[in-house]
């Protein structure tokens, strides 16, 4: 096949132990999905599950024991936090039921949705699309994931964020209000999901702003760190 323009290189995301790495196809992200998050942006804690995107390249890959820098983007003053369970599909599918969801899981990593709150308040008050808050470059900071069948308990995991050492959030996977296997079988009646597909799963509340020079240290029980650095 002959390109007319050199194709973009793939994007991937670090599996943990391995040299090996994982294509990234889509990413999906769960709005809300903690009740006390849901009702700090102003939401009752149980409305029906709601999805946006990032596009592949929005990752920004981080190893087990690295730093990654991640630039502050422009056209913001308000850059929000979010740490999430992040799965990784390895088994792709539509209609997924909830019985077999989980099977569909490759595995699990420590993801940071980062927002800029300010655009994404513009575009809700407008009822505009949130594609400019969500989906910007190095978006979806990513730590190594980690197979399945080497992790067990995460719908039952702690889930925190510290900036510059202090914690911002605190909160745990089993205070989700739609489950991880809920989560694949709503999605799945929305898209097919394919191989190489990462869910964002949702965050917990806590989110608040973070500024250049900042370090974030996002953890769940079980996985790898994730650590970043603003700048």
């Amino acid at each position: 096949m002959d390109y007319l323009i050199p194709p973009q290189p793939q994007a991937v995301a670090l599996v943990a132990g391995s040299d090996a790495v994982f294509p990234v196809h889509r990413i999906y992200c769960v709005g809300r999905n903690y009740v006390e998050h849901a009702q700090e942006m102003g939401g009752t804690g149980r409305e029906a599950p709601f999805f946006f995107m990032k596009p592949a390249d929005a990752v920004l890959a981080v190893s087990e024991t690295a730093v990654g820098e991640m630039p502050y983007p422009p056209m913001t003053d308000n850059l929000h936090h979010e740490v999430e369970l992040v799965l990784a599909i390895g088994t792709g599918g539509k209609d997924i039921p909830v019985a077999g969801a989980l099977s569909h899981i490759w595995g699990y990593a420590v993801g940071l949705d980062m927002t800029r709150r300010d655009l994404q308040a513009e575009s809700k008050a407008q009822g505009r699309p949130w594609c400019t808050a969500k989906g910007f470059d190095f978006s979806a900071p990513l730590g190594a994931i980690h197979p399945a069948a080497t992790v067990s308990d995460m719908d039952q995991a702690r889930i925190s964020l510290e900036v510059n050492g202090k914690t911002r959030q605190n909160s745990d996977t089993g205070k989700l209000i739609w489950s991880l296997a809920e989560i694949i079988h709503c999605l799945s009646q929305l898209y097919t999901l394919q191989p190489g597909d990462l869910i964002f799963t949702g965050t917990p509340a806590g989110v608040a702003a973070v500024q250049r020079g900042d370090v974030l240290q996002a953890r769940i029980t079980g996985l790898s760190e994730l650590n970043i650095k603003l700048v």
